[in-house]
């Protein structure tokens, strides 16, 4: 069985990781770190803007910033032949 991951990373989609910095709503001075990582599309980033909509909606907690990283895992395979023998690399 493939897994649902898998599929969507053949779609496209690749691993976002965002680094959200949020203010305490007791202490508003101070920064909290929120890691929050899924699969998504760059550059649109859907996923993540829903996440980030809920957070606005539900959470007390306002957003102070917001760093992503985004890698697709699956790319390419580059052949190479070597006398006449197909390599993967």
């Amino acid at each position: 069985m493939v897994s649902k991951d898998f599929i969507r990373q053949l779609a496209g989609y690749g691993l976002t990781t965002a680094t959200i910095l949020y203010r305490l709503p007791d202490h508003p001075m101070l920064l909290q770190t929120y890691i929050w990582q899924e699969y998504d599309i760059a550059p649109d980033f859907p996923e993540l803007h829903r996440f980030l909509d809920f957070w606005r909606r539900t959470l007390d907690g306002p957003l102070h910033s917001v760093t992503v990283a985004h890698c697709e895992l699956i790319r390419p395979v580059e052949f190479r032949t070597v006398s006449g023998v197909i390599t993967l690399h």
